[in-house]
């Protein structure tokens, strides 16, 4: 039964933990083989990711420049497998990771679904997850620039309802592996939503959660972009690597936007098949499901910013392929 199928013959109330997607063949074949998407993409192994689960911890617990670091396998598994289990990478990853929500705490930190704001903003379709995941597994995204009011709230209350759902989906370990697809219309722009932005303010913000927030974006498909905000939109991708902005498509219509997404993740203003309404009601939950974690996150502190290597020094760039988990074993002894 495929999941169109299921859509139009289930009532269905969507729940955080029900994703209606595994009742697709091609979904389910994807979820089915999970550890060995994570072997051939990640290069993960039990092994591998017992070995770096016991060296990050012995890192958290001897560094003195973190404080409070969760040291449960959900969020350092964030990190390793974001950086395909390259140790040192991933222990920089996470100390950016401190150091970015230190740095923005008015964007990164109290992020509470009950917040009246935030609770606004999704409640009205802003930024939504879809209960289903596409074809290749991953957790798909979708972003409504018309649902979100510019006269009313500005450019970093709109980075706060990004990072309380990016927060609340890297707690799970699927799409940690699979990663994400990101789907954004921007239909309903105005000129508030344009001027909002400093375009310096989101290419640092697109630069440095690139090399912060570990998350898979695998596809960024934009529609209806207008001319003014693809001029910040260009401004910002030339600022991030490669590999993401390789991954960015701007598509002039619907139409070809369904060419290039699996149909069955989207909502019906988007020609999908599911209701939009039921995607802002199944992000609620999960947000509400995932406060507590999320609030706890605030109890995590850097101390000090001198274990952070900047790519801007010559030579201090680390190479992920060719630092293992083995070599961050003879790193450990040595140190």
């Amino acid at each position: 039964m495929t999941t169109a199928s299921v859509l139009l013959t289930v009532s269905t109330t969507w729940g955080a933990n029900n994703d209606i997607c595994e009742k697709d063949d091609r979904v389910s074949k994807s979820l089915r083989n999970i550890a060995a998407v994570a072997a051939r993409e990640l290069r993960e192994t039990p092994s591998t990711r017992d070995q770096a689960l016991l060296i990050m911890r012995d890192w958290i617990e001897q560094n003195s420049d973190i404080k409070n670091v969760r040291t449960d396998e959900s969020f350092l598994l964030r990190f390793l497998r974001h950086k395909k289990y390259s140790i040192p990478m991933a222990q920089q990853t996470l100390l950016k990771y401190l150091n970015l929500r230190k740095y923005y705490p008015g964007v990164f930190t109290n992020l509470d679904c009950e917040d009246p704001t935030l609770k606004e903003i999704i409640s009205n379709g802003y930024i939504a997850v879809s209960p289903l995941r596409d074809s290749k597994g991953r957790r798909v995204i979708v972003y409504n620039m018309g649902k979100f009011d510019a006269t009313k709230f500005n450019c970093w209350d709109m980075c706060r309802a990004h990072m309380i759902v990016y927060e609340a989906l890297m707690e799970d370990s699927t799409d940690q592996i699979f990663g994400f697809t990101h789907v954004g219309d921007g239909s309903g722009s105005t000129t508030a939503h344009v001027t909002s932005w400093n375009p310096i303010d989101f290419a640092r913000l697109l630069k440095w959660g690139e090399q912060s927030m570990p998350m898979r974006h695998k596809e960024l498909q934009l529609v209806n972009v207008p001319a003014a905000l693809k001029y910040i939109i260009d401004f910002a991708t030339s600022k991030v690597s490669n590999k993401i902005s390789e991954r960015l498509n701007i598509h002039t219509n619907m139409k070809n936007l369904k060419n290039n997404v699996d149909v069955s993740c989207l909502p019906t203003s988007y020609g999908g098949h599911i209701p939009l309404q039921d995607m802002i009601k199944y992000t609620e939950d999960l947000l509400a499901e995932k406060r507590k974690i999320i609030l706890a996150l605030d109890d995590m502190e850097i101390l000090s910013t001198k274990g952070i290597i900047s790519t801007r020094k010559p030579g201090n760039a680390l190479k992920g392929d060719n630092v293992s988990v083995e070599g961050s074993f003879r790193k450990l002894e040595i140190d």
